[in-house]
């Protein structure tokens, strides 16, 4: 009883790192920091740092410096992925690959590569809810000695499409309409009804695993089937996951929405806090694998990402371990300029050759240029810190650090600049030929194989939900498509809609609240 009692005064008086930050720093803080400066390192008097009444503004310094950069704190938001928690780690080997793959951070059991994790929903900008209904980002970044590996994936085992002229309609289609600035169920379900492959991933986002409870209990997923090569250039295809070791839990919609109403940021909190009190989010990292013959007599294109690889026909393989220990210091300089990109590839990794990676490998690229500048992998938390690097470019945006002081910046050359290295067992991308998607069948094996009763149930509720705003030729589209996937699938949309279920909705709000 006594050991009872002293648990709960213990947890009673226990500190939130997230609510009380500010106070702890204070705390461990004996007194200021140091005197005030300007920008340009100017120490700045206690007269001008108080008081700018009745007094010439433009010399005074601090206040210029100040009121100048204000306007200048926000960079461009992402389009999609805008809100995130992230976090930075470790990732161990727990089992040897290197029969399959020779990228170094693979190359020992008990090898540990420092990582950044990044946690985002996709549609709600950067004011939004953690809670909303929308699938999610989990992108890691491994900070190898071979320069960074990122592997930019979602919290579902597919994707909407395989296509990547779809890209820009989308994302369009899920954002505001730009006549009235509001959110229409009309141009999402016109999206999602003419693209009839994006309903595999909308049946895990409007069924039960919609809204994660908490980022340390969703899954991640690499999403492509990447080809990696061993020492000797053999090539194996293999996919990501990441499962959490405290477990999947998700939020049911009235139990998302009471959160939200009162705390829009309750994942990046909840994952704050577990790591400030030590409780260190992990996953257990495994991988399906595939030989290049059973890539050919697969019966369906691996590679397409709105497709799974059925786990009864290629099991999982364990990995490692990934394991979040340490919080942001600040969240901007670490977590808002962290990017990531498909790009981000190490020797052993080759990538994969479907043309939605193809596409990712430069839309990545081209939004960190147009939000962080040229030199985005010189921002600190995105340099491949654990390498030295010798790159060819030079100049642009800041931060260029000593913009690689006097050695040539050109190539080839014939004084002594960087020159690159030959692997002889590289191996090279295979090409592939893609058809248009056709995930029906995954899809009915989904809804009718892993998905209870009761699930199914508040899948229809939370589809009818979103679709009875939209107009009739809509609904009656996304009945048929409903249809194709599982006639009971379908009949209980269309008797939904017929019973007018959504009709009690006086405005409306878009599928993610």
């Amino acid at each position: 009883m006594l050991i009872l009692l002293l648990i709960r005064a213990a947890l009673a008086t226990r500190r939130d790192p997230a609510a009380d930050q500010i106070v702890m720093f204070k705390e461990n803080t004996p007194g200021p920091i140091g005197i005030m400066t300007t920008s340009a390192g100017a120490p700045v008097e206690y007269e001008e740092a108080t008081n700018t009444l009745n007094s010439r503004l433009i010399f005074n310094e601090f206040f210029m410096d100040s009121i100048t950069h204000l306007v200048r704190e926000r960079i461009p938001e992402r389009i999609v992925h805008a809100k995130a928690g992230g976090a930075f780690g470790y990732f161990e080997v727990t089992h040897d690959v290197t029969h399959i793959c020779k990228a170094k951070l693979f190359s020992k059991v008990g090898k540990r590569t420092p990582v950044a994790a990044r946690f985002s929903p996709v549609v709600v900008e950067r004011g939004g809810s953690d809670t909303s209904r929308d699938a999610r980002g989990f992108a890691v970044k491994f900070y190898t000695e071979d320069g960074n590996f990122d592997i930019v994936g979602f919290n579902t085992p597919m994707y909407v499409y395989n296509d990547p002229r779809l890209f820009p309609t989308f994302v369009r289609a899920q954002k505001k309409n730009p006549a009235n600035n509001l959110f229409d169920p009309n141009t999402l379900w016109d999206f999602l009804t003419l693209q009839p492959e994006s309903l595999h991933m909308f049946l895990l986002v409007f069924g039960d695993r919609g809204i994660p409870d908490g980022y340390q209990h969703m899954p991640g997923f690499g999403i492509h089937t990447f080809q990696v090569v061993n020492e000797h250039g053999d090539s194996h295809f293999v996919r990501f996951h990441f499962v959490p070791d405290a477990g999947i839990k998700n939020l049911r919609s009235e139990e998302a929405r009471k959160i939200g109403a009162e705390d829009a940021d309750y994942n990046t909190r909840e994952l704050y806090r577990a790591i400030g009190n030590g409780e260190f989010p992990s996953w257990t990292v495994s991988i399906q694998v595939l030989t290049l013959d059973e890539v050919k007599t697969a019966g369906f294109n691996v590679f397409d990402v709105t497709l799974v690889l059925p786990l009864d026909d290629y099991p999982l393989q364990k990995l490692g371990r990934l394991v979040l220990n340490k919080n942001a210091v600040n969240y901007f300089a670490e977590i808002e300029q962290l990017a990531f990109s498909p790009a981000n590839l190490v020797p052993g990794i080759l990538g994969a050759p479907d043309k939605l990676f193809e596409a990712r490998r430069l839309s990545y690229r081209d939004a960190q240029y147009y939000r962080l500048g040229a030199n985005f992998n010189k921002i600190p938390v995105n340099c491949p810190f654990r390498t030295e690097v010798f790159a060819y470019n030079r100049d642009g945006r800041a931060p260029v650090k000593d913009n690689d002081k006097d050695t040539p910046n050109y190539f080839p050359n014939s004084f002594h600049g960087p020159v690159p290295y030959i692997d002889k067992s590289k191996g090279d991308l295979i090409e592939i030929v893609e058809e248009k998607a056709n995930n029906f069948i995954q899809s009915r094996e989904l809804y009718v194989n892993e998905m209870t009763n009761e699930e199914r149930n508040r899948l229809v509720e939370n589809i009818l939900y979103s679709l009875g705003p939209a107009t009739q030729f809509i609904k009656d589209r996304a009945v048929k498509v409903f249809m194709l996937i599982h006639p009971d699938l379908g009949t209980r949309i269309e008797h939904g809609l017929s019973a007018n279920v959504t009709n009690k909705l006086t405005s409306y709000e878009p599928y993610w609240k």
